[in-house]
């Protein structure tokens, strides 16, 4: 935090003007409130418009922003004239302020079942809790920060961890006005909320609210604000829930390339889904010239210099048609995947009944899908009588000889992208699952976890409710109409694709060496210059592996926090490579 000296005296000029930026009212004593405050939050400074009574030399701090982070001034009085100083850097910022009096706010005591808030304790956490920001497009904080703000009276983080796991599945920053400013109106403001979108309990991100207004009430604040973007009706929706009640304070912001979204207005590239515009995103920060050529499907093309290349998300006219089609073709994939010498799963084509017999028989678990196909669409897995794949085969729409009959390979689901024949990510992919709560059906859960999941994916990842998640339900012993008892957890898709709601850990700091050959071994047999691989390893850490199919059109999204979308325009562009980023400190 920064400030200026605590004022001796104050004229009554002095004393009008602070009310008059602060938005007080006439009988509130300023005398003691710090002038120029500045609080560094780690995204980025939070000043308090109502101790500035210079308007020039607020506005002047945020042309001060720092590169990669994102400043904003609060609570200040006829914002429109602050951004008469600086129209072409500031603008007025599209989100509401809500309020919670705490004197009012009914906080149960109830405790959180499968996971427990608490503030951070360990810079470890702040670091796990970095991805979640980074899943919701916000800034991650660097080490630093999270050091000093454990000891911090003024910044107290929360952060929400799983039981079972000690993962943090959500985090919350709250900052102390009374602290910070010596705040006459004795208030507080909640920032950065954030729930990891694979999160599988209900209701975090309410949990954590309430968790900080009992914190800020039991220290004896008035008040809790917080800012949400005005068509963020979800969150609308539980802060209304909770009590929160609209007020008349605005937020100023410097225009800068990660708020460009908030004063540009819509854009054509509004309307890619979240795997396109995370490319288009990266390749406008550096300056390359993006022209939508059909944003439904995703198509774009990128110039720069002379160079133009056209893409589809991530697959661009680098990849051949040749590769392509070897991708597609999922018998094809494995049988170069197998001449490179890799590990593969035995298939067969599924139009001879007496052979799928034979084959099932062998090898007594199977998979059944599509030899063309994405996504996850009409993949049936674990089936192990007759019955199952017959019927499994009949409800793939084409015709048995495009249906492949492949081994069970049991074990984790890895994906790993290769970019220009180098690994660049690698995470586990996990089937969706719900955690009862002892209230909720299953239908329920799915249908609150599926929001979730939507809402971090742009509504690329859902999970449907179909004759496969029935089956799934069914096989855990339970229906889908079933109220689940507190704690226990049923899987409710056997796919992990992230389609159909599955999630995902990042693990490319622990991706064992030959696993990471065998992807660029097969990316070069492909002669594919980007594919995500699809390995079942029996172990993470492990050297074991079978790769399953190979992904010409991988998504970039979901891999947080390695840079992928930075190394795909990186291929496309090299000339364009930053030589380092100030956007964050190393964590």
């Amino acid at each position: 935090m920064s400030n200026d000296k605590l004022p001796d005296s104050m004229d009554p000029q002095k004393m009008a003007s602070l009310k008059h930026w602060g938005n007080l009212p006439d009988d509130i004593d300023v005398d003691q409130m710090l002038e120029n405050v500045v609080v560094d939050c780690g995204w980025g400074r939070l000043i308090f418009g109502q101790t500035f009574d210079d308007p020039q030399k607020l506005v002047q701090l945020l042309q001060q922003e720092q590169e990669g982070k994102r400043d904003l001034a609060l609570y200040v009085r006829d914002p429109h004239v602050l951004i008469s100083h600086a129209p072409q850097e500031l603008f007025l910022d599209p989100s509401h302020t809500y309020r919670l009096i705490l004197s009012a706010a009914n906080i149960k005591n109830t405790k959180s079942r499968g996971y427990t808030v608490s503030r951070l304790k360990e810079v470890s956490e702040g670091i796990e809790a970095n991805s979640i920001l980074a899943q919701h497009g916000m800034i991650r904080v660097g080490r630093s920060f999270y050091l000093s703000s454990i000891k911090s009276q003024i910044v107290q983080i929360l952060v929400a961890k799983d039981d079972k796991t000690d993962n943090v599945i959500g985090v919350a920053t709250g900052i102390d006005h009374n602290r910070a400013i010596n705040d006459p109106d004795n208030g507080c403001s909640l920032w950065s909320v954030a729930v990891d979108a694979q999160c599988p309990y209900p209701g975090v991100g309410e949990r954590i609210v309430l968790e900080m207004a009992k914190l800020f009430k039991e220290q004896g604040r008035d008040f809790l604000d917080l800012s949400v973007f005005h068509d963020n009706q979800q969150a609308i929706d539980l802060y209304e829930k909770l009590g929160f009640e609209k007020i008349p304070v605005y937020c100023l912001k410097h225009k800068n390339c990660f708020n460009e979204k908030l004063f540009a207005g819509p854009q054509p590239e509004d309307q890619l889904n979240i795997y396109s515009r995370i490319i288009v995103d990266e390749a406008k920060r550096r300056g390359i010239l993006v022209d939508i050529i059909d944003a439904v499907n995703g198509y774009f093309n990128l110039a720069f210099g002379g160079r133009s290349v056209t893409c589809r998300e991530s697959l661009s006219e680098l990849t051949s048609a040749i590769s392509m089609s070897r991708c597609q073709d999922k018998s094809v994939t494995l049988k170069i995947l197998k001449e490179a010498s890799l590990s593969v799963p035995e298939q067969i084509n599924a139009a001879d009944n007496k052979k799928v017999m034979q084959f099932l028989n062998r090898h007594k678990r199977v998979v059944v899908k599509p030899d063309n196909g994405e996504q996850g669409e009409h993949v049936m897995v674990d089936l192990s009588s007759t019955s199952e794949v017959m019927d499994a085969i009949k409800r793939v729409p084409v015709p048995p000889q495009n249906v492949l009959v492949e081994q069970l390979v049991a074990g984790y689901d890895l994906r790993i992208i290769v970019i220009d024949y180098e690994v660049v990510a690698a995470a586990i992919r996990m089937p969706p699952s719900v955690t009862g709560d002892g209230r909720h059906t299953i239908r329920q859960l799915i249908e609150k976890q599926s929001r979730r999941r939507a809402a971090a994916t742009e509504g690329e990842s859902q999970i449907p409710i179909d004759d496969e998640t029935l089956r799934c339900i069914r096989l855990s012993g339970h229906q889908i109409e079933s109220v689940l008892p507190s704690d226990v957890t049923v899987q409710v898709r056997k796919t992990a694709n992230l389609h159909t709601g599955g999630i995902i850990q990042d693990i490319t700091p622990k991706l064992h060496p030959t696993l990471s050959k065998a992807a660029v071994t097969g990316a070069l047999a492909l002669n594919i210059p980007v594919v995500g691989f699809d390995f079942m390893v029996p172990d993470i850490d492990g050297s074991d592996y079978h790769i399953i199919e190979a992904n010409e059109r991988p998504g970039l999204a979901n891999h947080e926090p390695q840079p992928i979308a930075e190394r795909f325009v990186d291929l496309l562009f090299p000339q364009t490579k930053p030589l380092g980023s100030a956007c964050l400190e190393p964590v």
